[in-house]
């Protein structure tokens, strides 16, 4: 039985652990915290138990995490509230598409948008369409904001550059291309309900990280939490040593900042380009107030100078233990997170009164994953899931079709243990 060490119980890292025990490993589970989830799980903050350290929203073009979670006994329908994809205001005006094959209901969406006039509609229809005819390729180095130009502003602004910020995480101007239209042919406008929205009905934690961890243990995986893996060498016969434990092989399934600090004398080129990437922020601020009931669980929101959210959610619409909740998103938010956190709390929340103005909007709090995701840019080279011998790598960083997503991270960590059981 081969032995497999998995450093790192995030997304990744649960979904390599999981694969590789269930084809037969004998697997040791290292994480550093406290709790499994990495960068998307629930924390616990004061008195507010159930927050989540930011709005991870799933959409049904996300097959292998939807299958993984139904692997450890979670059945996606009852935790997650399915919803076509909309992007609209508090008033409820803009997109929404409808059910069915997602090409069509994309074309119906725009047509019958209410503000966008015929030559907005038929420019972005006929881009929509070469790009399909082109397969979603675009140059390496295009950003976004070049790709999409010649679009009128009104489509730019209300669908464009909502879009990139949610899936990327990057402006566009500083957006690849070329990773926008794959997220774009893949889900927007792939198979019948891929573009789909799927909100947590549940704290995230609930959705995989803990029943993984369950699972994990029921099958006789090593889980040890609140253990650092403070040193990686090799041993003899090709084996590996974790904190001086040997392993057949080893999947760093941990930040690329501590991958890199692992595999810095194993591999000096790939852990320096690991350790290269620059990161984009987003703060979440929750909100609790007592109003009418949201049109739709997600609202899309005009970020300004004064007004730095993008998205809005309704946390309550799924979840009545948090009815009167919202989450108010700021994506790309170096440039806020340098202001503080407090004022952006309260810049947040004085852009919500404006929004919702019905609503008596007090502040629960407000959280920064400072190392959300990478900067997406074009041309970036991204390090491979190989390192060495008997060593890979897994992560939403690692090279891949996506942007730093759940999904991105269960294919790669899944990917890393089909690598470590076949070597």
């Amino acid at each position: 039985m081969k032995g497999i060490a998995v450093v790192g119980a995030g997304w990744s890292g649960l979904a390599a652990a999981v694969r590789a025990t269930a084809a037969g490993a004998r697997v040791t589970l290292f994480e550093m915290a406290r709790a499994p989830g990495g960068r998307a799980r629930t924390a616990t903050h004061g008195d507010h138990a159930a927050l989540d350290n930011g709005q991870h929203i799933l959409i049904g073009a996300y097959r292998d995490t939807l299958q993984l979670m139904r692997e450890v006994g979670i059945e996606p329908d009852a935790v997650l509230l399915r919803r076509p994809l909309s992007l609209v205001d508090a008033a409820g005006h803009g997109l929404r598409l409808p059910p069915g094959h997602a090409g069509l209901a994309f074309v119906r969406a725009v047509w019958r948008h209410p503000s966008w006039s015929l030559p907005q509609r038929c420019a972005l229809l006929h881009t929509a369409a070469r790009w399909r005819w082109r397969g979603f390729r675009a140059p390496t180095h295009l950003s976004v904001a070049a790709l999409t130009s010649h679009l009128p502003e009104p489509i730019r602004r209300q669908l464009i550059a909502p879009l990139c910020m949610a899936a990327l995480n990057t402006p566009p101007e500083l957006a690849s291309a070329e990773v926008f239209l794959r997220v774009v042919g893949d889900g927007l406008l792939s198979e019948a309900g891929g573009s789909d929205i799927l909100l947590p009905r549940r704290p995230l934690s609930e959705l995989f990280p803990a029943p993984a961890l369950d699972w994990l243990r029921c099958h006789g995986a090593n889980v040890r939490l609140t253990t650092r893996v403070e040193s990686l060498e090799r041993a003899a016969a090709g084996r590996w040593l974790c904190n001086g434990e040997p392993f057949d092989d080893v999947v760093l399934a941990c930040t690329a900042t501590e991958a890199a600090r692992l595999a810095s004398t194993i591999s000096p080129a790939w852990s320096a380009q690991t350790g290269s990437f620059h990161y984009e922020p987003i703060v979440t601020v929750y909100l609790r107030g007592r109003g009418p009931a949201w049109q739709d669980a997600m609202v899309a929101l005009d970020d300004a100078d004064a007004a730095p959210a993008q998205f809005a959610f309704d946390l309550g619409a799924g979840d009545a233990s948090r009815q009167g909740v919202a989450a108010f998103v700021v994506s790309a938010a170096s440039a806020w997170v340098t202001r503080g956190l407090q004022e952006v709390a309260e810049t947040v929340l004085a852009q919500a009164r404006s929004a919702f103005p019905r609503h008596d909007w007090t502040l629960l709090r407000a959280i920064a994953e400072r190392r959300a995701t990478f900067l997406c840019s074009p041309g970036l080279q991204r390090p491979t899931a190989h390192i060495a011998g008997g060593l890979w790598a897994a992560g939403d960083y690692v090279e891949g079709p996506y942007p730093a997503t759940l999904e991105g991270a269960v294919r790669s960590g899944a990917a890393a243990a089909r690598h470590a059981l076949a070597s």
